[in-house]
């Protein structure tokens, strides 16, 4: 019990640190995002931190409730190359655990530019992302129940999970396209187009 406890007020004076630290490189930067990318700290072990499936984030089986704290963890995530999810600063780099992707694409906008279809997402944690060749869509079929989950490239290895809701809506604007002489039910979006599955498997989608 007095290891756990130890541990539990490391985690936390921890957490506090990285918080100041996080906020300390957005602060005086370019309305956006710190330069993550670019950092390559030492990996400091991992913190009792989870993403789950719904997008909720949890510290140490707790929800994190400040909408605002959330946000500015995930100005600071970061997925490396080992498939991992790392919340990162200049000086350190942490692990976290992801259930499914760190986002969740919670709304859409359908646009018109140049005679093409726009497809534009804001996120659970208020990124605004524009569909297309540098943020591309996936879509996968998952669980046995075939569901249809669709993941839309954020930045750098970060995806979100396209939600429910807003899935059934980008699915109202796919259409019928021959992608490799097959023919596939897919969406466009800033002149890319995005297969979602072959067309004769179509009739899936209704019966969920």
């Amino acid at each position: 019990m007095a290891d756990h406890t130890i541990q539990t007020a490391t985690d936390a004076a921890g957490l506090a640190a990285l918080i100041s630290r996080a906020a300390e490189q957005k602060t005086g930067a370019k309305p956006g995002l710190p330069p993550v990318e670019r950092w390559d700290p030492p990996f400091c072990g991992d913190l009792d931190m989870e993403i789950r499936a719904d997008g909720t984030w949890f510290y140490m089986g707790t929800p994190i409730g400040r909408q605002p704290l959330v946000r500015l963890f995930s100005t600071v995530l970061r997925k490396d190359e080992d498939g991992r999810t790392y919340l990162v600063t200049p000086v350190e780099k942490v692990g976290i655990r992801v259930q499914d992707a760190p986002f969740l694409a919670v709304e859409m906008n359908a646009s018109e530019r140049d005679g093409e279809q726009v497809l534009t997402f804001r996120t659970n944690v208020g990124d605004v992302v524009e569909a297309g060749a540098e943020h591309p869509l996936r879509f996968v079929i998952a669980g046995e129940n075939r569901e249809l989950k669709p993941y839309l490239l954020v930045r750098g290895r970060l995806e979100a999970l396209v939600s429910r809701a807003v899935m059934y809506d980008l699915v109202e604007l796919g259409e019928t396209a021959e992608v490799g002489g097959v023919a596939m039910f897919a969406v466009r979006s800033a002149g890319e187009l995005f297969p979602i599955m072959p067309a004769a498997d179509l009739d899936m989608l209704s019966h969920e």
